[in-house]
């Protein structure tokens, strides 16, 4: 869904995390060709330089008015640091967190490496709602402004195979949750979006079938239309709403002997 502004809006700002990833380059696409009228300043971020460069070439020939920043939010510090001082130069309307990491449990591991799983507690969580928090007290004091947090449908299940994964995406949505509803009442709208199997470069990385794909552009027009809206919660693809009722629903026992039964994926 292309979106459109008033005539009467400003050009609007917006961040984007993992812009150098798959997710995170399609939002900055779309972004870039649907606010054709008012044209939008896009922020990009992302860990990996060139193919930063390559999303911003895309968007400026698009009509987009782009910055770009290589920094990795492992680096939580200097993620919010850089966050403060870009919003100070120039409010943001828009950030949308779309950063993220996927490991699961090594073959012959019996439990997930430490040091993978404190990684991941970083980059999954620490540095996104420690941003959100950061840029929604900005908005808040404005009165208005939009976030937008990538989680995942692993945050639905207990996955043994991928326990920092799902546990790391399970608090973020918690969070979500929390801080949306803390800061409504200031104008400022919180968006979680929970999608299965996106078709990137780092999700073709991961083993296993990956049922009910969806390519990244579709998904970037979801989540662009979901923020528009002010929506609480974008679950996609739609199975996976369901499958999160019937983990609900299923009694404690049967529940942990399915989800004991699944393998890391080969």
């Amino acid at each position: 869904m292309t979106e459109t502004l008033p005539h009467n809006r400003k050009t609007r700002r917006i961040l984007i995390t993992g812009a150098s990833g798959g997710l995170g380059g399609a939002l900055a696409r779309h972004y870039a060709r649907s606010d054709t009228e008012t044209g939008v300043k896009l922020s990009l971020w992302g860990r990996d330089r060139a193919r930063l460069e390559a999303v911003a070439h895309d968007c400026r020939t698009a009509g987009a008015q782009v910055s770009v920043r290589s920094l990795d939010l492992a680096d939580v510090d200097g993620a919010l640091a850089a966050l403060a001082g870009e919003d100070a130069a120039d409010p943001f309307d828009l950030v949308l967190l779309a950063s993220g990491r996927g490991d699961v449990r090594a073959s012959g591991d019996l439990v997930e490496d430490a040091a993978m799983v404190a990684a991941l507690g970083t980059v999954n969580f620490t540095a996104p709602a420690a941003m959100a928090a950061a840029i929604a007290a900005r908005m808040a004091e404005r009165g208005s402004g939009g976030i937008v947090l990538v989680g995942s449908a692993a945050a639905f299940h207990a996955l043994p195979f991928a326990a920092a994964y799902a546990g790391t995406k399970a608090g973020l949505a918690r969070f979500a949750d929390a801080l949306r509803i803390g800061v409504a009442r200031h104008g400022v709208s919180v968006t979680l979006v929970s999608p299965g199997f996106i078709d990137t470069a780092a999700g073709r990385k991961v083993p296993g079938p990956k049922p009910m794909l969806m390519a990244p552009g579709a998904v970037a027009a979801r989540i662009a239309q979901a923020a528009e809206t002010r929506r609480a919660h974008l679950v996609l693809p739609w199975p996976f709403a369901v499958l999160r009722w019937i983990d609900r629903l299923l009694p404690g026992p049967l529940r942990d002997r399915v989800l004991s039964s699944l393998t890391p994926p080969e």
